[in-house]
């Protein structure tokens, strides 16, 4: 039997605390706020998104960054795993639309219930209001090697382990305690810092006519982004106009692979700097790209223009403003006539073809300058942590300190919306625990 420490009372924290609990081992879990499970508790606007119900190949389609190293953790403990545990610890689920799966209650309190009861039942021993200051370590050999030896607290007080699960989380609502202790506490240890960037984030928009949709929700829309010509992204679902730019789950998941896009912008600007010997001014860090949103994806722009020509024949003496009521919600059909470049007062049997197919195009490419994105704390994930190759992708462990073990948002994965982010914590956590000799 070892003893145990983990650093962490969120997702991958608990779930780590409960597989090593399960192998016979003493195990305290360190928590720096008042109660486990803070960020949980905001997840899903409160009802906590917990997993996806999706064939186990999709988890691995929908994460975004090093998706091959979570191949023993996503099978270790894969979604239809985390589904059957909160069944049997009494959080009944449920299923809906895009296989996103919920507790039936639709209170995320109910998870963070089931998870504290089953760590009280296996005997992990919650230590709340206890933030750890770092990681004790000492040589393992002539090499130079590291072992963990425990942890010093923020007290003072040294608490000697055997093992030591780091399961901090990221940057992403620095006000429920993620505020980067995890990440300092291993680059100390030698470990690598892939640089941080907030993820499943809303987007900046230059175009002022967006903020005069503000609070307006758009069902069933395309959207595509675009770095310098070249789609980055491609998805259909809901979003939101917003007093900054755009958000909403479609938003969301573009901005992983903004992220992305920016980050290899940025060093190929660097590199084509460093060769002129110019400076690379702000590159990379707020990239411009437009996102072009699909408005009526069902149609082709040929059933589309068939569409509005019925409209208008049904409306043949009426000014344009007036006539095109059955396209769009009501706050969108004055900004789409102001983009279309047609005189609000024509009759719509004047309206030309040319008119007509440039208004066409404005519905199937209504188009958006990205900006940039807002901050950590609006971001539900980071995007970047310690680096994976330092870290044993079979049980978790870090290759530079023996016994030392990362999970969750700590490590350098992101995932799209969906409850996939979660999976990752409960998969990875789940893994530390067990991997634990």
């Amino acid at each position: 039997m070892s003893r145990v420490l983990v650093v962490g009372g969120g997702a991958a924290g608990m779930m780590a605390a409960l597989a090593a609990a399960g192998k016979g081992h003493r195990v305290t879990l360190f928590e720096k706020n008042e109660k486990l499970g803070k960020k949980i508790y905001i997840t899903g606007k409160g009802r906590c998104n917990v997993t996806n119900a999706c064939e186990p190949q999709e988890l691995f389609d929908n994460v975004v960054s090093n998706s091959k190293f979570l191949y023993s953790a996503f099978y270790g403990f894969d979604n239809n795993a985390v589904q059957q545990f909160f069944e049997t610890h009494g959080c009944p689920l449920k299923t809906e639309r895009g296989n996103r799966v919920f507790p039936v209650s639709d209170h995320s309190s109910d998870v963070i219930r089931a998870l504290s009861g089953a760590l009280e039942k296996a005997g992990v021993e919650i230590r709340l209001h206890t933030p750890v200051k770092k990681l004790l370590t000492e040589k393992a050999g002539e090499e130079g090697s590291l072992r963990i030896k425990g942890v010093k607290l923020l007290s003072g007080e040294e608490v000697k382990g055997d093992a030591v699960v780091l399961a901090c989380g990221g940057l992403s609502y620095q006000a429920t305690g993620s505020t980067g202790d995890g990440y300092r506490m291993a680059q100390e240890t030698g470990h690598t810092l892939v640089s941080c960037k907030p993820s499943l984030v809303p987007f900046h928009i230059k175009e002022e006519w967006c903020r005069q949709l503000q609070g307006l929700a758009l069902k069933n829309v395309n959207a595509s982004l675009y770095i310098e010509g070249k789609e980055i992204y491609e998805g259909f679902g809901e979003m939101l106009f917003t007093h900054f730019g755009v958000s909403g789950p479609l938003i969301l998941s573009a901005s992983s692979y903004y992220q992305t896009a920016a980050e290899k912008l940025r060093r190929k600007k660097e590199k084509q700097a460093g060769k002129t010997g110019k400076t690379a001014e702000n590159m990379g860090r707020e990239a411009p790209a437009l996102l072009k949103l699909d408005l009526k994806p069902a149609l082709s722009a040929e059933q589309l223009d068939k569409r509005i020509l019925r409209d208008f024949e049904d409306n043949k003496n009426k000014q344009f403003k007036n006539a095109v009521d059955g396209l769009f919600p009501a706050r969108l059909v004055p900004v789409m006539i102001q983009l279309s470049g047609i005189n609000p007062e024509k009759k719509v049997h004047e309206i030309t073809r040319e008119e007509r197919k440039f208004f066409i195009e404005c519905i199937k490419g209504l188009t958006l300058t990205v900006t940039g994105t807002r901050g950590f704390e609006e971001a539900i994930i980071t995007r970047g942590g310690i680096k994976v190759k330092e870290v044993n992708p079979s049980t978790m462990e870090s290759k530079l300190v023996s016994g030392l073990y990362l999970a969750g948002e700590m490590l350098d994965l992101d995932a799209l919306t969906g409850g996939f982010n979660l999976q990752i914590a409960w998969s990875t956590g789940h893994l530390a625990g067990a991997s634990i000799p």
